[in-house]
């Protein structure tokens, strides 16, 4: 049984058909055949853009229903349900859920929620209660005491495709700028003053030279050992580039230079970047914009990281203002997050692929996503 998708302009990895039809084959879930012209049946989409559905690589918009007001903990099944509905309704299809082992901070909902959110989201995918497709993105915290204990009982679970290595420590990557780094902290702190903010910075770095060197070797062997993509975080200059390389690095996120941008692409890593940096014109932290990477051929994916909407949006701006074609600018949010974690079943509107589709118009500089399709069945 064939489900057509009719009268679209039909967004392919090389191309755009202008005024094409899709069939779906509904009993697999994948796409059976791309038409050049229009059929005489099926569901007419009036010349919406057809895309393939989006695909997030790294995303923390949970924490945020996981504690939606200061102090205030939400039951972690009902929270992944509404942060899935978000995602859908963003057109993003597949979300690799960003899940921090470990923190700087004290206290955290991070450290609250690591594992009942891990359950919460295994729950929902085994429950059918999920719209998107969710898998599991590991955001290592390498100087934070206990993180191997936090990490052993969760890489081996077959849905973790992403494994990062992260250095918040101030004075150093996205907080080499200590002004900055008071500034973005100085706001989650009650009564921080000169003396208490130099006290945590003394303590983190003390930390950082305890554990950081030991840890990273052990969470790169168990990403290794396991088959899983490793990334970077908020890589600075070629020194952190090569760092990156020795451990079998394929993906640098988030770096914060053009220099770093640059070596990353000289080596051929995959890089991200936020789409929130794209939509507002600028990263939050001070650190190079993503729309100037792209200017210069130095960005292969972006991540809605804390905002799903900003996803399509990124993209559409790319396209809109970084003169990158509709089908690259695409690719950027599907088929390269996709590939760059080894998802070759996705990302990509071709005949044998996932039917993973985002119908969307736009209005003017703003993308819509009109409707979404997971493997053929329509979940919004």
């Amino acid at each position: 049984m064939k489900q057509i998708l009719n009268h679209a302009r039909i967004v392919l990895a090389d191309r755009v058909i202008e005024n094409g039809a899709l069939q779906i084959d509904i009993e697999t879930g994948l796409i059976a055949a791309i038409h050049e012209q229009p059929l005489s049946e099926g569901e007419n989409l009036a010349g919406a853009l057809l895309l393939p559905g989006l695909v997030e690589i790294h995303t923390d918009n949970l924490e945020k229903h996981l504690m939606p007001r200061n102090g205030v903990l939400w039951p972690a099944l009902p929270a992944v349900i509404t942060h899935d509905a978000q995602c859908v309704a963003a057109g993003i299809t597949t979300v690799l859920d960003a899940l921090a082992v470990g923190d700087l901070e004290g206290e955290s909902v991070r450290l609250d929620t690591l594992h009942s959110s891990f359950q919460a989201i295994d729950q929902g995918m085994r429950e059918d209660a999920l719209r998107a497709d969710h898998l599991f993105h590991l955001r290592c915290e390498l100087a934070y005491p206990g993180l191997l204990a936090e990490l052993e009982p969760l890489i081996a679970h077959p849905a973790v495709k992403l494994v990062s290595v992260m250095d918040h420590t101030p004075g150093q990557r996205q907080y080499r700028d200590l002004a900055q780094y008071k500034k973005y902290y100085g706001k989650k702190k009650v009564g921080w003053n000169e003396d208490t903010f130099l006290a945590a910075v003394e303590e983190r770095k003390a930390k950082q030279a305890e554990f950081a060197g030991r840890h990273k070797q052990a969470v790169v062997e168990m990403a290794r050992a396991r088959g899983i993509a490793l990334a970077s975080h908020d890589d600075t200059d070629e020194a952190h580039i090569a760092e990156a390389l020795r451990d079998g690095v394929a993906i640098s996120e988030f770096p914060t230079t053009l220099e770093a941008a640059q070596a990353a692409r000289a080596h051929g890593l995959q890089t991200v970047m936020g789409a929130p940096n794209v939509v507002r014109g600028g990263s939050h932290s001070g650190n190079v914009a993503a729309l100037e990477l792209a200017r210069h051929d130095l960005l292969d994916i972006l991540s809605s990281d804390y905002v799903p909407a900003s996803l399509l949006h990124g993209a559409w701006l790319l396209h809109a203002q970084a003169g990158w074609s509709l089908p690259r600018a695409v690719a950027a949010v599907s088929l390269n997050p996709a590939r760059a974690v080894g998802l070759a079943d996705r990302g990509n509107i071709a005949v044998g692929q996932r039917a993973d589709l985002v119908a969307m118009t736009a209005r003017g500089d703003v993308p819509l996503a009109r409707s979404v399709w997971k493997l053929g069945v329509r979940v919004f």
